[in-house]
């Protein structure tokens, strides 16, 4: 991968090489980065997607999951889990390296999921705590590593 600046628009662009899923290999460019560290940063993450290698994080898995999971369920199930995940689990772990998360750091997230109350102090009901549970991203088997959570019971009194 290369990264260049574009002096007509003064912005960055980064020209990347990859092997597809046929085994060809392809270039691609994407362009309108305003700092090259920017560009450097975007270069980093696809590289890190494309290894799958456990230093990408959370926020670039659920990307990856998603081009997967889309097409294997129906629209109106993927919309429902796509809002959890997008809602609930990303704004919490999007921004953490898949190998940094711990089982503690989701019973911690569940934790203040069970600790929520709206305006009127009601809680998030039983029902909805399981169906925000019932998301596998943040279980074994799901590409992530032996230290995460293992999808056990999320207890709710």
């Amino acid at each position: 991968m290369a990264v260049y600046k574009d002096n007509a628009t003064g912005t960055w662009r980064v020209i990347y090489r990859f092997t597809n899923w046929k085994g060809e290999r392809k270039q691609t460019q994407k362009r309108g980065f305003a700092t090259k560290r920017e560009a450097l940063a975007w270069e980093h993450e696809v590289m890190l997607k494309q290894g799958a290698k456990l230093d990408m994080t959370f926020a670039s898995f659920f990307e990856i999951y998603e081009a997967d999971k889309k097409q294997r369920v129906k629209e109106s199930t993927w919309e429902s889990k796509s809002h959890v995940i997008r809602t609930k689990i990303l704004p919490y772990f999007g921004n953490r390296k898949i190998a940094e998360i711990e089982a503690k750091d989701v019973i911690a997230w569940q934790n203040e999921l069970m600790a929520y109350r709206d305006e009127k102090g009601k809680p998030y009901s039983a029902d909805y705590l399981k169906t925000i549970h019932a998301q596998e991203l943040l279980c074994k088997g799901w590409f992530l590593p032996s230290n995460t959570y293992d999808c056990g019971s999320f207890v709710v009194n």
